[in-house]
């Protein structure tokens, strides 16, 4: 182990690797702080489980739309840097509004502030997200490319540590700590992550304007040149064999007169230039994966996928209501079931990878809803109080639910992961595949407005749970949906190839 993390500190740097680290711990974390949030909805602003589902799906919304962060930073650079720039963006947008949340009562206080703070935290968070995406993305490229998997499995550690020890301690904050304090406690983590951000060096698109004494000519060194350089020549330049024969008369003539200077109009020119390329690059880029996404290859299983979320409402909001008024689950206990739902996340990774990848993928996805379904009947079980009446602690169903839920789950998620990683066409691989995950998200998204919409259509609120059970017999059959659209899915995909 030691020697493994010593030959990633060699091949990318410590100080890159602390980044990496610490930047998906944080999202692993946030289930710390998202604890808090879901009892400052309910007991501080006193919503119902439908106005609360709707604040928390408006707040995840810029998870849904990543390709647009990873198309800016390609295209667009900052003073010349492609990734650190937006990096620190995205750490400001992570780091500000916990900081206001936690001084300003107000802001905290009110639902519409409350969820315009909560949207630009995850505005900050997606984007953070892509961001390091790419930089692992390229830090693994030519010689590196041997450690490609080792960084991913690292940075999927992190953030599967992050999220079970935020998970650990957040119910017990709760319980210790006022929300204000949770608040500020977690803005200690984009504030470490701002400071990290100058320690990882980074090349410039552009190194620097330069007067250059050859024939009196303007050159912008780039790092990909000669397309990212640019020569602008007045009319008095001769060709290379004269500047050889008078290199040293020029030389001597420029000490006398001083410093050969730049006028600010050929400045503004080779700027005009760039902007121009990168606005088309920005257009070329974004054609190019709108142009591979209508693909039928590509499409048909995006399609089954987002149809996969928005076709099953989720009432998961309105199970943490039901879970905190009725069984009187208390906050440390909801923080064991995270913790136990990552350990089931894991167990389902080891079991896809070792018995479940070489079966068609439309096995799999039907085996993982026949799963999901039987798993939510066992939620009707709860509510309808009969897991008593067979000795069945209502904490025991919880705990075998979540951790079953997690892992089944992952057998849905993990052949959209190897999918969606066939797919992407070469060039655009990054992008593509961002786009994939904001279709996920934005199902996700979808399905937790539909899951409101029953709510408050059944009208399930704080305090009245009779038609619950309904809501999750409704939730069961629509999961059976997507079945019957699996003939979107290609037919000979396995876990191993497309």
């Amino acid at each position: 182990m030691i020697e493994w993390l010593k030959q990633l500190r060699i091949a990318f740097g410590a100080s890159f690797l602390w980044l990496v680290c610490l930047i998906y711990f944080t999202q692993g974390f946030r289930s710390f702080v998202w604890t808090a949030v879901s009892y400052q909805l309910k007991d501080k602003l006193n919503l119902s489980p439908a106005a609360s589902q709707f604040v928390t799906s408006v707040a995840f919304f810029p998870w849904s739309i990543k390709p647009l962060y990873g198309i800016l930073s390609d295209c667009v650079p900052i003073r010349g840097r492609k990734r650190v720039p937006y990096l620190v963006i995205a750490t400001l947008l992570s780091l500000f509004p916990w900081l206001i949340l936690s001084i300003n009562i107000a802001s905290r206080s009110s639902k519409v502030p409350f969820m315009v703070f909560l949207t630009v935290q995850n505005l900050g968070s997606a984007m953070a997200d892509v961001v390091i995406d790419a930089m692992i993305a390229e830090a693994v490229r030519l010689e590196r490319a041997s450690f490609a998997g080792d960084l991913q499995s690292i940075s999927w550690m992190a953030m599967a540590f992050g999220g079970i020890f935020g998970s650990l301690i957040g119910g017990y904050a709760l319980t210790n700590l006022r929300i204000d304090q949770i608040f500020l406690f977690f803005s200690v983590l984009p504030a470490i992550q701002l400071l990290s951000c100058g320690l990882v060096e980074e090349s410039s698109v552009i190194s620097e304007v330069s007067p250059v004494t050859n024939g009196g000519s303007l050159s912008i060194n780039g790092r990909n040149a000669p397309e990212d350089t640019l020569r602008i020549k007045n009319n008095s330049s001769t060709d290379n064999s004269k500047n050889k024969n008078l290199r040293r008369k020029k030389s001597q003539k420029n000490e006398e007169q001083g410093p050969t200077t730049v006028t600010k109009s050929q400045v503004n020119e080779v700027e005009k230039s760039f902007s121009t390329r990168w606005l088309r690059s920005f257009k070329t880029a974004t054609y190019s994966l709108f142009k591979a996404f209508r693909q039928p290859m590509i499409l048909r299983p995006m399609t089954w996928f987002f149809l996969a979320h928005v076709t099953v409402p989720n009432l998961s909001t309105v199970m943490f209501y039901y879970q905190t008024e009725i069984l009187k689950l208390e906050a440390s206990f909801l923080g064991t079931t995270r913790v136990v739902g990552w350990l089931g996340l894991m167990l389902g990774t080891l079991v896809y990878n070792r018995y479940l990848k070489k079966m068609k993928l439309r096995k799999i996805l039907l085996f993982a809803h026949i799963g999901l379904s039987l798993l939510t009947l066992l939620d009707g079980v709860l509510v309808s109080r009969s897991n008593l009446s067979l000795g069945i602690p209502d904490k025991v169903m919880v705990l075998f639910g979540s951790a079953l839920s997690d892992g089944v789950n992952q057998f849905k998620f993990m052949p959209f992961l190897i999918l969606s990683g066939q797919l992407c066409p070469p060039g655009i691989e990054g992008t593509l595949f961002a786009l994939f995950m904001s279709i996920n998200n934005f199902g996700s998204t979808v399905g937790s407005f539909v899951g409101a919409g029953l709510a408050s259509i059944l009208n399930i609120s704080s305090g009245n749970f009779d038609n619950l059970f309904l809501g999750i017999v409704i939730q069961v059959l629509c999961t059976y949906i997507p079945v019957v659209f699996l003939f979107l899915i290609p037919k000979e995909a396995t876990g191993i190839s497309a």
